[in-house]
């Protein structure tokens, strides 16, 4: 049974470490000053709970200030107790706390209060006065979250913090903490997965570390659950809680949603391109008018009951403000349920690629074989695609578990065998079998059409009742794998781009700017395929990362292979692409930036 703290006065309890808080009950409690470092805390409840103490210390010498009512000497010094007062809180709330009192002279008068040192000059004393409270002025609009004070800010509440409840380090998995006070809290490296935070007072006081609490914007959106057209592009939410959250209209481009709580959330018109959304849980999400250009969804993320009538599949402009609409009938909307059953991909597939000179014949010749040796995998064929003039992609469905790259060893193994062959010698291995005949027309159909898609379960023991349609087939969307990893790469390329610091000067872009206008342009190419698009996203992917410590010697060889690849890709474009114009541009900068120029 989880242990039960309700209401109890918890003030500087430990809990370090400890494994027996799972579902505990910490509503009401006063938990100021308890130390929950390392514990596991999922599922707990802190609800109202009172967690407001900050640095005991400060608190301490504050009151002991304001109960001095001739001040405090310093050696030879004296300064009156409103100066000291004036600038001990601002060490509290600033984290500096250093103002000057220095000078000869007799002394300053500040309204009722005096700086005075035996022989100490007057204007030396007002300039340690000045300086005091211009330390009270800077640290009131710090904590107003003044973008122009930042370090003061975060010294001010790392200071405050000390004494004061800690998570650090904990696991506060769907924890609720709606309507607690939590000021001065530190919630370092600690997991907040699916945490709920509605309604809590003084969020904008804890100590975030690295996790989405950093973010004021995410802040006010958790306690709110107000997220109407806010924008929110290329943030890190991985494991967010935004369950029955109001985000119609919100832009969420590039951003990793992953193992985020959906559930119920308002996402109409929500810009979803490249989102990541591996995990994720969307059930009950409305989605209507939604764009979903590459979006980043996986076999774990959970769409059941998702409310959709139509959905777009790439973002819209002034000149085409339903672009790629899906359905394609705009007379159509999709019924209850069916939204799902449309886009849910096929992930747990063997991707047979073959690169050049495709032998239909040897295809179905191994491919057969392969399903007869591995009746286990229980082969499906759902999907042919064509790539360039003489490539295709061959998809076939599996088992879970089964060992694709043992699969895909044998199969091309046997096919390179087959390939060698004459036909005659290949026809010996045909002995009139029908499901070969099928599929070898079905391959070579597929290599004289521009995209080609099979529908249905499609296993060797039924090839001739295949279902060969073109494009428009949902798993032409659906079941694309070029385009789930166009937008799985370019959603990490993102992710990557997020984790490097911005330029100091904006006449000058950095390496992020630099990578972040290359993504963009590789991704608005009408040259490139969805293929070359997504390899090309690699080595910018490469490059972020490499860009972490762009002076060691690895990653500088890592950006050099990179852009000479990227270079290669770029080769053969023509000369009137905007993305040759911005590769000519944008490489030698990069290259320069990691000392390769």
């Amino acid at each position: 049974m989880a242990l039960d703290f309700s209401g109890q006065n918890l003030r500087g309890r430990n809990f370090k470490g400890r494994q027996d808080l799972v579902g505990a009950n910490f509503s009401d409690a006063h938990i100021q000053g308890a130390n929950f470092n390392g514990a596991n805390l999922t599922g707990a409840t802190f609800a109202v709970a009172f967690a407001i103490l900050g640095a005991a210390g400060a608190e301490n010498v504050v009151r002991a200030l304001i109960l001095a009512p001739a001040g405090i000497q310093f050696g030879d010094f004296a300064v009156a107790r409103a100066v000291v007062v004036a600038g001990t809180f601002a060490g509290v709330f600033t984290g500096v706390g250093a103002f000057a009192i220095a000078g000869v002279g007799v002394g300053v008068l500040v309204g009722n209060f005096v700086v005075v040192k035996a022989g100490a000059e007057a204007v030396a004393g007002a300039i340690a006065v000045i300086a005091a409270l211009f330390s009270i002025y800077i640290s009131w609009q710090a904590m107003k979250e003044d973008q122009q004070h930042p370090k003061v800010r975060n010294l001010a509440i790392a200071f405050a913090a000390t004494g004061g409840t800690s998570f650090r380090g904990a696991n506060l998995t769907s924890a609720n903490f709606t309507q607690a006070t939590l000021k001065s809290t530190d919630f370092r490296n600690t997991i907040l997965i699916c945490s709920c935070w509605h309604q809590v007072k003084m969020l904008d006081r804890v100590r975030p570390g690295l996790t989405y609490l950093q973010n004021s914007q995410v802040r006010q959106l958790l306690v709110t659950g107000q997220g109407h057209d806010k924008n929110f592009d290329r943030q890190n939410l991985r494991g967010i809680n935004l369950q029955k959250v109001n985000l119609a209209d919100a832009s969420f481009i590039g951003a990793d949603l992953s193992e985020a709580n959906l559930q119920d959330a308002d996402l109409s018109r929500a810009k979803l391109k490249q989102t990541q959304l591996d995990g994720t849980d969307l059930t009950g999400a409305t989605l209507t008018r939604a764009c979903i250009e590459n979006w980043g969804i996986t076999n774990t993320t959970k769409l059941h009951g998702v409310r959709c009538e139509e959905v777009f599949m790439r973002l819209a402009t002034n000149k085409d403000p339903d672009p790629l609409r899906k359905p394609d009938n705009n007379q159509e909307v999709f019924a209850d349920g069916d939204f799902a059953k449309f886009i849910q991909p096929i992930f747990d597939t063997l991707d047979l690629y073959h690169n050049q000179g495709v032998d239909p014949r040897a295809v179905a010749i191994a491919f057969k074989n392969l399903a007869e040796n591995h009746p286990e995998a229980e082969l499906e064929i759902v999907a042919m695609e064509k790539r360039g003039d003489d490539k295709i992609l061959l998809r076939a469905k599996t088992a879970a578990g089964s060992d694709k790259s043992q699969l895909s060893a044998e199969y091309f193994d046997d096919y390179n065998q087959l390939k060698a062959l004459s036909q005659s010698q290949q026809s010996v291995l045909l002995e009139k079998d029908k499901r070969i005949i099928s599929l070898e027309n079905m391959v070579d159909t597929a290599l004289k059409q521009p995209k080609f898609y099979t529908q249905g379960n499609t296993n060797m023991s039924d090839i001739s009742g295949i279902n060969i349609q073109g494009s428009s087939n949902v798993s032409g969307i659906a079941g694309n794998n070029s385009i789930a990893n166009l937008g799985t790469i370019s959603g990490n390329v993102s992710i990557a781009l997020n984790q490097l610091p911005d330029a100091t000067d904006a006449e000058k872009p950095g390496i992020k700017e630099l990578l972040s206008q290359l993504q963009d342009a590789i991704i608005q190419s009408t040259y490139l395929s969805e293929e070359e698009k997504t390899e090309a996203l690699e080595q910018v992917n490469s490059l972020a990362e490499a860009g972490k410590n762009p002076q060691e010697s690895t990653k500088q060889k890592t950006a050099k292979t990179a852009i000479t690849m990227l270079k290669g890709i770029f080769t053969g474009l023509p000369a009137v692409a905007s993305l040759v114009e911005a590769g000519n541009k944008l490489l030698p900068a990069i290259a320069k930036l990691f000392g390769l120029g």
